[in-house]
């Protein structure tokens, strides 16, 4: 089989972080019926990521959500890559963040069975090779809806 042809990628991301931001995505999911961050900014010493909700967690949220995502990357999960054409995607994952000049092919990046999504950048093979994960700080914006969320690896 052919290698699928995909759009060029411009980013050098940290693959420990990257694939952390996938974890938490689904986590911030699964607690706050949230969607995937808004804005990221992903770093290989520290990184934030913007979620649009509807109220500010609670510090025991927060702590619960950092529990959540150590629990999920000591599970020693495997990163695994599939491709599917925009077609298949639409009825599996919100492509409308596709860039107008996306390839027909896309890639889907799945954290053992936790996670799922579209995604073209550098991820880890094992979640075991992420380390710890620390949430080092935080903000509420009231005015916009949401929530900063300031991570490292350690």
């Amino acid at each position: 089989m052919n290698e699928p042809e995909l759009n060029a990628h411009n980013k050098e991301e940290y693959p420990p972080m990257h694939t952390t931001e996938h974890i938490i995505n689904r986590t911030m999911i699964n607690m706050f019926g949230c969607g995937r961050a808004v804005e990221a900014h992903i770093e290989r010493k520290k990184s934030k990521l913007d979620y649009a909700l509807d109220r500010c967690p609670s510090e025991v949220e927060i702590l619960e959500l950092e529990k959540r995502v150590n629990n999920l990357i000591s599970s020693n999960l495997n990163v695994t890559i599939e491709f599917m054409t925009q077609s298949e995607a639409k009825s599996r994952f919100d492509i409308k963040r596709l860039p107008d000049n996306a390839s027909d092919t896309v890639r889907i990046v799945k954290v053992g069975d936790y996670d799922e999504c579209l995604c073209i950048g550098q991820h880890v093979s094992n979640t075991s090779e992420i380390g710890t994960f620390k949430i080092i700080s935080h903000d509420w914006n009231e005015v916009t809806k949401r929530w900063r969320l300031r991570f490292k690896l350690i």
